[in-house]
């Protein structure tokens, strides 16, 4: 349906009985607040209507009480503010859910603690059960292991401590994880094991594991976990993604997260997800991507798509998962990704144009070449799905807009399908006018700024570092868009901090800004969150704005984050969270 005829819907009704005329009845509205509308043309209001989960107007009090009928639903917002739902731009839906039922490492203070908790879990574990934990990073550590090989322990200690249960402890950015001798020795891994492609075993220097595995180097590990969860059966494997499921909507819904950009999943997990959006069971609006390399998380479904590579999957099986709006709009399938082309700043495996300052012998690691980038790209053309890109580095951003580039050239209809580059974090000078130019839109993250300022320099050099390192500004000026997001769970997807980092950039170790310069104003950070995000997901006419005919997903917060001195934007709190002008959250 058209804005034109939802206006015309929310138009003034004329009474039979004469010339007289009344609104219409409600459902829901909101009363008594400050509305951050995102709209140009009425950019603050006090008040809005609901009906039939959309906005039916937008204005003052008295405006709004003409639409209160006897069975209208009001909230008095007691003069907080009300900003269109927030949109995480970029997240891992069902690896959040996982991680809230794993060992929480991110807060760990050294490699000890870690050591401790690990303990504790095997001594509740049953003898062989599998240890799961993630968060940790080596930079965040208060001091550095003994022994240790660019910062990461030996496996040894992690022996100790269980000597019989796997251990797979992933590393806070996801690309890396550590690991026992148990799983070494299960997946094969010894001193002449060589480096997979896009992959590195790390090692000591008599050529010895030492229990960390960054990116495809993994793939055994995880390969060996999901045997494991297809052996405990079909109904225990859809109960624990249905529970990740709940637990991922309960944690957003709580930080006013009113849609969710899914950075990949397996096409049974896909099926499973589409399923539970069909019973109700999805609060949030999930714009979920295909990575048939993601876990099938041990589902029987996934017999089907485990017959063909990755590649030949996205060939045979993406024309008939696309899926728009399903579910009242509440489960979408349009996009190809997260499809990596490098790694992590902090594993050392983001792909750059020269080595890094703290590991000379390294320019990162190339996890998928740029012709199967492309060999992705093609299918989803084929298609018609957008593609999103993981590039961190500067050499790998470089390459992925070269494959855009060519698509774009050789498919027309190529641009209009908006593909991305997930991070666009570090990037050379003569790459950043590309994106504009382009019209490749640059998801990032603006959290991940102040959680890696401590250790960029250390990388990357005083120079790299204020050239190239998450230049939204030099991005914005040059025409490019910037969507926002947490990249949960490798940061926390709590927006508030995410819009503080935004404005601020300062550091979350010491409160130092980094390169304020390429700081985002309040107005741009919130673009970035909300009316942005929704046109990257193709939906601007939606979502994004408390706009007339819009659907009614908004978040009131404690206070107004557009106007409260900036110190003070840390303690704002989501106070409630409307998705289809449902309330979804409410503080307690």
């Amino acid at each position: 349906m058209s804005n034109q005829v939802r206006c015309l819907t929310a138009s003034i009704l004329f009474l039979v009985a004469g010339s007289a005329w009344a609104a219409p009845t409600a459902d829901l509205v909101l009363l008594h607040g400050k509305l951050v509308t995102m709209d140009k043309e009425k950019p603050e209001a006090e008040a809005l209507a609901v009906q039939d989960g959309r906005i039916l107007a937008v204005g003052s009090d008295a405006d709004i009480q003409a639409y209160v009928g006897q069975k209208t639903q009001v909230l008095d917002l007691k003069g907080m503010t009300a900003v269109p739902g927030f949109i995480e731009g970029h997240g891992h839906f069902l690896e959040l859910g996982q991680s809230l039922m794993e060992l929480d490492l991110t807060k760990a203070k050294d490699w000890d603690e870690i050591l401790a908790m690990v303990a504790a879990a095997v001594k509740k574990a049953k003898p062989g059960q599998w240890i799961l934990g993630r968060g940790w990073h080596q930079e965040k550590w208060t001091h550095a292991p003994q022994p240790n090989v660019d910062g990461y322990p030996y496996h040894a200690s992690l022996d100790a401590v269980s000597p019989q249960n796997p251990v797979i402890l992933e590393h806070a950015s996801g690309h890396g994880v550590y690991v026992n001798a148990v799983v070494l020795k299960m997946v094969g891994i010894q001193k002449g094991t060589p480096d997979p492609a896009g992959g590195q075993i790390v090692r000591d220097a008599s050529g010895e594991p030492v229990g960390f595995l960054r990116d495809n180097a993994m793939n055994p590990v995880y390969k060996a976990y999901d045997a494991a969860i297809q052996a405990r059966g079909e109904a225990e494997n859809v109960a624990e993604l249905r529970k990740a499921a709940g637990l991922a909507s309960a944690d957003a819904v709580s930080k006013g997260i009113t849609s969710f950009v899914d950075q990949g999943e397996s096409f049974a997990v896909l099926d499973q997800l589409k399923l539970l959006a069909g019973e109700g069971g999805l609060p949030l609006r999930l714009y979920a991507q295909v990575d048939p390399t993601n876990s099938d998380m041990g589902l029987a479904g996934a017999a089907q798509y485990r017959k063909f590579n990755a590649l030949e999957q996205l060939k045979r099986f993406l024309p008939d998962h696309r899926i728009v709006g399903f579910a009242d709009d509440h489960f979408t399938v349009r996009a190809v990704g997260e499809v990596y082309s490098d790694g992590a700043l902090g594993t050392h495996t983001a792909w750059f144009l020269k080595p890094y300052d703290d590991l000379p012998g390294s320019t990162g690691v190339s996890v998928l070449a740029p012709k199967d980038i492309r060999a992705w790209a093609d299918a989803a053309l084929a298609a018609g799905y957008q593609v999103t890109t993981h590039a961190i580095g500067d050499r790998a951003n470089r390459e992925v807009l070269d494959v855009y580039q060519a698509e774009f050239a050789a498919h027309l209809q190529a641009k209009d399908l908006r593909w991305r580059i997930e991070h666009a974090q570090h990037l050379d000078a003569a790459d950043i006018p590309r994106f504009g130019k382009l019209g490749v839109i640059a998801s990032m993250q603006s959290i991940h700024e102040c959680s890696d300022a401590p250790y960029v320099v250390k990388r990357l050099g005083e120079e790299r570092a204020k050239d190239g390192a998450y230049v939204w500004r030099s991005l914005m000026v040059s025409g490019a868009m910037i969507v926002n997001g947490t990249d949960v769970p490798v940061e926390d997807e709590d927006p508030i901090p995410n819009f503080y980092c935004a404005v601020t950039r300062r550091s979350l170790k010491d409160g130092v800004p980094f390169h304020p310069e390429q700081a985002m104003t309040r107005e741009e950070a919130l673009k970035s969150y909300t009316w942005n995000n929704a046109y990257a997901l193709f939906a601007e006419d939606d979502l994004g704005s408390l706009s007339q005919g819009m659907r009614a997903d908004i978040t009131v917060l404690s206070q107004d984050i557009m106007t409260v001195p900036v110190d003070a934007i840390p303690a704002t709190k989501v106070v409630y969270t409307l998705v289809g002008g449902k309330l979804v959250y409410r503080r307690p």
